[in-house]
């Protein structure tokens, strides 16, 4: 029998039969939208479905795949979200949505067979307001191969249990998530103000309201990272920039992994700043010596970029392995010059343009 924790509460169980929405932004996502819809029409749920598509103004084929998707299968209902925005997006679905139980799925992504039923049992069996599993980066190309296996190892994005796995139990947050509806009508769904980060900003008003996060490794989520290199700059760039708002905004409240990134690029620039020093006469003699001190952790750094390079984690193709010694610090100076960003004058609208195409409007 399930216990609560003192100044914990239950989230509700809706009667059984209650039914299922499955909630999608999109944009510009016609190589990976029939993946991820077909992955939600086949999950196995012995109560009544729906799948709701905010679409967001692509100017790809999406729309068209769409209304070709929602004519064959009634459950598929469409929905506009001019903003283009995630959360904004996300809100109206949920608002639109029919039944007490939100599954949230990624239109980049694909959900592994028995996922929905291994989460409303984890939610029924924990009490938790939310549910949200393991990542499983997946790529079609050597850079795209290369990119997911840097999500998956801790050596790219930290070692975050969605990511790489852990034990079940209680979360900081989950990625993607199946909810309790009765809760997001409690506690208020996505801040619309946030446009990266806001899983993580609703799941800290969650437990502040006494419910549970929950992370269950048997849940899984095949996810495609970006497919060019210019892409997950400018993706990463902007996640770091959000990351580093939501550290104006609530502080110490963010995991210390977070500031990672941003040192390594303050000692890349105290680095430069050295060898300018250096190459200028300015520093000499014993001085430049000592100035060289700041260099030893980045040659850690590197050494640590090289070995996992060479490792059978960066994929068994040498195009994989060179791509590795290119992703991995892409990744964190992108995220770390973002998060300084932030935390220096806020995300001032900062919009994630790696998914916009040419003559896509911003909002």
């Amino acid at each position: 029998m399930h216990e609560v924790a003192p100044g914990q509460r239950d989230a509700p169980v809706p009667p059984p039969g209650s039914g299922v929405s499955f909630v999608m932004p999109v944009l510009n996502e016609e190589r990976y939208l029939e993946a991820a819809v077909a992955s939600v029409l086949a999950q196995e749920v012995a109560e009544p479905t729906e799948l709701i598509l905010a679409l967001g103004p692509s100017t790809d084929e999406t729309d068209a795949i769409a209304q070709r998707l929602a004519d064959a299968d009634p459950r598929i209902r469409l929905i506009a979200n001019p903003a283009a925005d995630i959360p904004v997006g996300l809100n109206a679905a949920i608002r639109a949505a029919a039944h007490p139980t939100i599954v949230r799925v990624d239109a980049h992504s694909a959900l592994e067979p028995g996922y929905t039923a291994e989460a409303m049992a984890t939610l029924a069996r924990t009490r938790a307001a939310n549910v949200g599993g393991v990542m499983r980066a997946q790529g079609r190309t050597p850079f795209q191969r290369a990119v997911a296996r840097a999500y998956n190892s801790p050596i790219g994005l930290g070692g975050g249990a969605y990511h790489s796995g852990g034990a079940d139990g209680p979360a900081e947050s989950a990625y993607l998530g199946v909810l309790r509806r009765a809760v997001l009508d409690e506690v208020g769904l996505f801040d619309e103000s946030i446009r990266r980060g806001e899983d993580w900003e609703l799941n800290l008003r969650i437990r502040r309201a006494g419910y549970r996060v929950w992370f269950d490794p048997q849940l899984a989520v095949a996810y495609w990272p970006r497919e060019r290199w210019t892409r997950l700059v400018r993706q990463f760039r902007s996640t770091g920039t959000w990351r580093g708002e939501l550290v104006r905004r609530y502080g110490r409240r963010n995991s210390v992994r977070f500031f990672a990134p941003p040192a390594l690029v303050v000692l890349v620039a105290l680095a430069l700043v050295v060898a300018v020093l250096q190459a200028t006469g300015v520093l000499w003699g014993g001085w430049a010596l000592a100035a060289s001190i700041v260099n030893l952790p980045l040659i850690a750094y590197l050494a640590l970029v090289a070995a996992y390079a060479l490792g059978r984690h960066a994929g068994p193709g040498w195009r994989e392995r060179l791509w590795a010694l290119v992703v991995i610090p892409s990744m964190h100076l992108a995220w770390g010059v973002g998060f300084l960003i932030g935390v220096a004058r806020g995300a001032r609208e900062n919009v994630d343009t790696s998914r916009l195409r040419r003559n896509t409007p911003l909002p």
